[in-house]
């Protein structure tokens, strides 16, 4: 049994404070050290001047077990995590001259000269080891003391995290500080609230006693983290009862584990040999980039197409003219022929489509602020759905993604099938899915 121990967590920068830059330090470590069994006890952003820094660590130091840093690494003056701890540890600062060779070989294959600054960045504390860094210049720290830990991470996001997962999680687990592995059964949903989630799956709760539920609830989406209370169950248990969950969900059921809706979607169109396009007015490329920014997107994702414009949508996508005048851009007609249009054009099997009023201006009577029309194409007809967010501008965009993402999802489930006609027929509602098959 893991023995609980007090994390802590200081991220260092004014640009934090600032709100010049989001904390995604925060989201990403205490995500990851949940993940095996932790819970960080505490965050406090500080900005980089060294009285604060030095008050911030001998707190934290002074009752944790563990303590991490983010930020201050770097080769300017205003970074002096290294320096500033190091003194209140009472450690001498020491050269280290692989990360000095590394450093300058950085400089040197970007054909950049190397500044006397960028080489304070080989020190660090004696007595600590040094963790590399293939993605920039600071080094991380691990030091040690008293059954104490500290970790000393660079600031740039693109450097923690690969150096976190790849050295910090194993030896922290090394050290017996965190489970090796994970530490609950996450059970991921789409398209249903948390308060019905929890009422649709509490037949299967009850029949557990020792089992401890979590929700986390975010656009469109409802994860469910399931662990024992106290170590009853076992990870076969746990994976029982969450396919126990699985089966009552039904197409609320997104995946196990961590994968993302996109992820979901995309592994179903590679395995089936499917191609997919998109067409996006009120979005903006928004949909097509979450597709993109998966590696090997090219074997299923045929292309977008952002037609903000109706001018646009005519050339491009060959919307008629007539339609738009009779209907209106934002209309269940028009995301219907957008989403055939790319994929006619792009030689796609499904095409995904978007138009609406994003807001905080446009709309209408019938189609107020908030108002997103869903086109899908597949192989089997053509269909429109009304959605209605509200909502700042951006919220009702990634909110109308989220929505186009999971209903092109639950078509795809049923793939093969009549699925695509039960999930019309049973989603109908005044100003829903439209059929749009015989016009």
């Amino acid at each position: 049994m893991l023995t609980q121990k007090r994390f802590e967590l200081i991220t260092l920068g004014e640009e934090l404070l600032l709100g010049l830059t989001a904390n995604t330090h925060l989201t990403f470590i205490g995500e990851h050290l949940g993940r095996h069994g932790v819970t960080l006890q505490r965050n406090v952003t500080i900005p980089d001047d060294a009285e604060t820094i030095g008050r911030a660590f001998s707190e934290s130091w002074e009752r944790s077990d563990v303590v991490i840093t983010t930020g201050g690494l770097g080769p300017t003056c205003d970074d002096r995590t290294r320096e500033t701890i190091a003194g209140i540890l009472g450690c001498r600062l020491v050269f280290h001259p692989e990360t000095d060779e590394a450093i300058k070989e950085r400089f040197a294959r970007f054909g950049r000269p190397v500044t006397s600054n960028n080489l304070k960045q080989a020190y660090y504390p004696e007595g600590a080891e040094v963790i590399s860094n293939p993605n920039g210049t600071a080094p991380g720290i691990w030091f040690g003391r008293g059954g104490k830990i500290l970790v000393m991470l660079p600031g740039p996001p693109s450097e923690l995290r690969p150096m976190f997962l790849g050295a910090v999680i194993p030896r922290l687990a090394a050290h017996g500080l965190i489970s090796g592995g994970e530490a609950y059964v996450q059970v991921k949903t789409a398209g249903i609230g948390e308060s019905a989630l929890e009422t649709k799956l509490q037949p299967v709760f009850e029949k557990h006693g020792q089992l401890n539920v979590a929700y986390c609830a975010h656009a469109g989406q409802v994860d469910l983290r399931l662990n024992s209370l106290n170590e009853d169950l076992t990870g076969e248990d746990l994976e029982t009862i969450a396919g126990e969950c699985r089966d009552l969900l039904g197409d609320d059921f997104l995946c196990m584990g961590e994968l993302s809706m996109v992820k979901v979607i995309s592994d179903f169109l590679r395995a089936h040999d499917l191609g997919l396009a998109v067409a996006e007015s009120c979005t903006g490329g928004l949909m097509a980039s979450c597709f993109t920014d998966l590696p090997g997107a090219s074997k299923f994702f045929t292309g977008g197409i952002v037609c903000y414009g109706n001018a646009s949508k005519v050339e491009l996508l060959d919307v008629p003219e007539c339609l738009l005048k009779q209907h209106g851009a934002v209309s269940a007609e028009t995301a219907a022929a957008m989403a055939t249009g790319v994929a006619e054009r792009l030689d796609a099997d499904y095409g995904l489509s978007l138009t609406g009023f994003a807001g905080p201006c446009g709309g209408n009577a019938e189609n107020p602020v908030g108002t997103i029309f869903i086109g899908l194409h597949t192989p089997k007809g053509i269909w429109s759905k009304r959605i209605n967010y509200p909502g700042s501008r951006t919220a009702v965009k990634q909110r109308a993604v989220n929505a186009a993402l999971d209903w092109l999802r639950r078509v795809l489930i049923h793939h093969g099938g009549d699925g695509a006609d039960r999930i019309v027929r049973d989603r109908v509602e005044p100003g829903g899915i439209i059929d749009l098959r015989a016009t």
